[in-house]
């Protein structure tokens, strides 16, 4: 019976992968330091891999998947564009900017593996927060070492 929230729940976690891709992307276009940008790099093409196979998934279950991100994501990125050309492409804002989109995409992933999933989703579902909480935890860190001066 609740099976049925399987696709819709698949598709908003595809809209904050494609939000992700779309802020790391615009991340490491902004930020100066090379490491950081392949990071985000990294980070944005680990989230289109994430989406496809969401996608894939939808498909296998029968559904239709979402093809755009969602408006709050927007907003996001909007803000990274903002952050980074009011403050001259400033690492630190940039990486704040990073770390509030992540703890959205951890919340929504939570959301979700609190929804009884079929089970070949709850697999795809909890791997997939796995690496997005590393990521968020990551990206808190780096916030954390830039705010002391490291």
């Amino acid at each position: 019976m609740e099976e049925d929230r399987t696709v819709p729940t698949l598709n908003e976690l595809i809209e904050t992968c494609k939000d992700g891709q779309e802020g790391f992307r615009t991340a490491s276009e902004g930020i100066s330091r090379s490491d950081l940008k392949n990071l985000f790099q990294n980070y944005a093409e680990q989230r289109a891999q994430f989406a496809r196979e969401l996608e894939d998934h939808v498909r296998f279950l029968g559904g239709e998947p979402e093809t755009n991100g969602s408006v709050a994501g927007a907003l996001h990125r909007g803000w990274i564009n903002i952050k980074s050309a009011a403050t001259g492409k400033d690492d630190q804002a940039i990486i704040a900017e990073c770390e509030r989109g992540e703890d959205s995409a951890v919340k929504n992933y939570t959301d979700a593996l609190e929804i009884n999933l079929a089970p070949s989703a709850q697999m795809i579902v909890n791997r997939q927060y796995a690496e997005v909480k590393a990521a968020h935890d990551r990206i808190r860190s780096l916030e954390q070492a830039l705010s002391r001066g490291a």
